[in-house]
């Protein structure tokens, strides 16, 4: 069994020390891979993730994230790359990296994901070249998720790791006016395409915990949805679908 402690928008600061601290360290000796799905600090500056990074210390196990738009606030992202890279954490930038754990290979893809709406109200590639960039800035993230489910096609287990939504299930709870800024229906086709055992996100703060793509399982995994500091998810070496269940999923530690 592999146990996989997932979060989003923890939005670490020097006011949230504490809480940080003490969520990583409840992880120790319970999990073998932790997820971080963006919105790591609060508006993307270096002392913030170094609380963060601090945390992380506490672990001896393979940890992976994305940024999300919090932390791309400052224009600092290369410094928290560097400050979180130092306490051994992988930021995945539109990129895939590997890890095993009891004899099985997993497989992160790790992009932030962009803006541009579900059927009813999506931005088009039309119009004003502002517009239009921003519609080319999602089309280039949906781009660099198909390139790494296909560099990890060979893991046992692929699991995609997100910011923002890549399915409307998961924001409904969000008012419907906003849904265009929380993520997009383009970063769902290469994962339905290329194949996943499981896609995680954060960002919708008030949004649902379970979706889906197909018969992949998503789940919003802010702890603002979840009402925990990290949910765990236990996979097998089959993937995350077994019994009849999309997946099992079990509550961490108080």
């Amino acid at each position: 069994m592999i146990r996989v402690a997932a979060a989003a928008d923890i939005h670490a600061s020097d006011a949230s020390v504490e809480r940080v601290e003490r969520a990583f360290a409840e992880l120790a000796g319970e999990v073998d891979v932790v997820l971080l799905a963006g919105d790591l600090t609060t508006s993307g500056e270096p002392e913030q993730a170094e609380v963060l990074a601090a945390a992380c210390r506490l672990l001896d196990v393979p940890i992976f994230a994305v940024l999300g738009n919090h932390d791309h606030h400052a224009g600092r992202t290369a410094d928290l790359e560097e400050v979180l890279g130092g306490a051994g954490v992988r930021l995945l930038d539109g990129e895939c990296a590997t890890c095993e754990v009891e004899g099985l290979e997993i497989g992160v893809v790790g992009a932030k994901g962009f803006v541009g709406g579900f059927p009813g109200s999506a931005l088009p590639d039309f119009g004003e070249p502002l517009l239009r960039r921003v519609y080319a800035e999602t089309s280039a993230e949906a781009e660099a998720i198909a390139h790494g489910l296909q560099a990890i096609v060979h893991c046992d287990l692929r699991i995609v790791l997100l910011h923002y939504a890549p399915v409307v299930d998961t924001l409904e709870g969000e008012p419907p006016g906003i849904h265009t800024y929380l993520g997009c229906e383009r970063l769902a086709t290469p994962i339905a395409e290329n194949g996943a055992d499981l896609v995680l996100h954060g960002h919708a703060h008030a949004g649902s915990f379970e979706g889906c793509i197909g018969d992949i399982p998503v789940y919003n995994v802010a702890v603002h949805v979840t009402g925990r500091n990290f949910w765990i998810f236990e996979l097998d070496a089959r993937g995350v679908r077994r019994g009849g269940e999309v997946v099992e999923v079990r509550e961490p530690p108080q």
